[in-house]
């Protein structure tokens, strides 16, 4: 169609007005600057909440099952849990706050009490051990002590390695005249973990469930049962914790991973729709850029216009010129900036030039993770703002009459 060729002509031809075509230039490049602002943006929020999810799974289970004042029953309970389609393990475990000390130093901790045969396939510990094993839990020192697997960052703040001795106390202990007895439990540590989120490997511990309850002084019981379900149906915890709660015979209470994290990642969303209309900002300059050089084609092109009304051109197929003419510059300048922003997220995702603080930040190397979904939405985006851009100008065009300017 002729109106096709008029458009890609007015972009080749030398201008009278040179400073038409840099704008044109100007927005194509904040067109690309945007779009790929915005891919790699979205890829560093998507890489970032995956990879907090990744942590936060590979040391919390992806349901937890209470019961109001601990779990009797916790074996036949178990059992139950496991005839569920697509639960892939569940685990017993015992939860307590602490104190810890070593003769370089001490402070509060998390204890938890696991089942080692059983937390295999539901907690990621074994998989995060740099000394040790976790079958180490279930066997004991010739003098009695249990064993103890510590957070790297605790073992360093401690000054403890694999072989040495540390002391539990807990402030809960008798009540006597003199006042509580704190229970005092000294333990060999048999390995150090890291999981790479320095919350977990700074105030983490591990205990066979025995030797907590021995320090505990508690009965045969558990905290909670720990879940995973299979890969597959991560994304459906949910209806999968619903049907925790519905198959046991006594009542329990199912809470699956998105609940108890429902907070966190909630900010995180809001904050990458935030950044994203922030980010979009750029892409509007470039629409505004196209608006200012298509009304100055217009301008320059008045004559022309006219001459092709006089020949029988419509008002709809000018404006279509200058449409495709806008249309041009949005479809080549998002198509860069797609282009740019993938092949610049493969290059940091490949050689990651940016390491992270991991006392900061839950990982150590900038996340990269490009969502199909985001990379469709954020082109249909610039191309529908560019668009409307060339929406004015193109009636502007439109509107010339043939006798005011021919006369």
């Amino acid at each position: 169609m002729y109106e096709w060729f008029i458009s890609c002509r007015y972009l080749r031809a030398r201008h009278k007005q040179k400073f038409i075509s840099l704008i044109s230039f100007i927005s194509v490049a904040g067109i690309t600057v945007g779009v790929m602002a915005l891919i790699v943006v979205l890829a560093v929020f998507s890489g970032f909440t995956n990879g907090l999810r990744d942590q936060i799974l590979a040391i919390n289970s992806h349901i937890i099952v209470q019961q109001p004042g601990g779990i009797q029953d916790y074996h036949n309970i178990r059992q139950q849990i496991l005839n569920i389609p697509e639960v892939n393990g569940a685990t017993p475990y015992l939860y307590s706050q602490t104190l810890i000390s070593s003769p370089s130093g001490g402070g509060g901790i998390i204890l938890r009490g696991i089942d080692p045969t059983t937390a295999r396939g539901v907690i990621g510990l074994p998989d995060q051990l740099i000394h040790g094993t976790i079958n180490d839990l279930e066997t004991q020192e010739q003098r009695g002590l249990p064993n103890i697997i510590l957070g790297k960052e605790l073992a360093d703040e401690l000054l403890v390695m694999v072989g040495d001795k540390v002391r539990l106390i807990s402030p809960s202990g008798p009540l006597t005249p003199m006042g509580v007895i704190p229970r005092i439990k000294t333990c060999r540590v048999s390995g150090i973990f890291e999981s790479g989120m320095y919350e977990y490997d700074s105030s983490l511990a591990y205990m066979a469930m025995p030797d907590v309850r021995a320090f505990l002084e508690i009965r045969d019981m558990a905290h909670g049962i720990e879940v995973a379900v299979l890969e597959k149906a991560l994304n459906r915890t949910d209806t999968i914790a619903i049907e925790i709660m519905n198959s046991i015979e006594t009542p329990v209470i199912a809470k699956d991973w998105k609940a108890m994290n429902r907070n966190l990642f909630a900010a995180f969303k809001l904050e990458k729709i935030g950044m994203f209309i922030c980010v979009a900002l750029i892409v509007l300059v470039a629409a505004l850029n196209i608006i200012s050089a298509l009304i100055m084609v217009v301008m320059e092109k008045e004559r022309d216009i006219a001459i092709l009304k006089s020949m029988g051109a419509t008002s709809a197929s000018i404006m279509r010129i200058f449409f495709f003419q806008g249309m041009i510059i949005s479809v080549t300048g998002t198509s860069l900036g797609i282009l740019g922003g993938l092949g610049l997220c493969e290059l940091l995702s490949r050689y990651q030039f940016i390491e992270l603080p991991s006392n900061v930040y839950p990982m150590t190397t900038l996340p990269i993770k490009v969502l199909p979904m985001d990379v469709t939405i954020i082109g249909l985006a610039a191309i529908l703002i560019t668009l409307s851009a060339t929406l004015y100008p193109s009636w502007r065009a439109a509107q010339v009459q043939p006798a005011e300017i021919l006369s």
